[in-house]
């Protein structure tokens, strides 16, 4: 399956959110990397991932947003991981990674 990103700023609370649909492996992270640096490019601040429509994320995906999730710290910024299907929910929190990114 396909990767689909939408991607909006929220000038009034100045966050991007940014939703995925489908699948963040092997195959698609790179598609997700080079948009959420392009996204941080245009406007350094706090990113709102909506997982609800995203099925499934490998390591190379989880690679990818730490990765972003470094860059943001920097600046004090994060990462909000937003209606994460239950798998999804379950990889973040068997991972560690729960406690790295804030999950809503």
């Amino acid at each position: 399956m396909a990767l689909d990103i939408k991607k909006s700023f929220n000038d009034e609370k100045k966050v991007w959110n940014v939703e995925l649909t489908g699948e963040v492996d092997i195959y698609t992270s790179n598609i997700l990397k080079e948009t959420l640096n392009e996204l941080i490019l245009k406007e350094e601040t706090d990113i709102v991932l909506d997982c609800e429509k995203l099925d499934y994320i490998d390591s190379t995906g989880l690679g990818v947003l730490i990765g972003i999730l470094k860059r943001l710290k920097n600046n004090e910024k994060n990462i909000i991981i937003a209606n994460p299907k239950s798998n999804i929910s379950k990889l973040f929190k068997i991972t560690g990674l729960d406690k790295i990114f804030i999950m809503e």
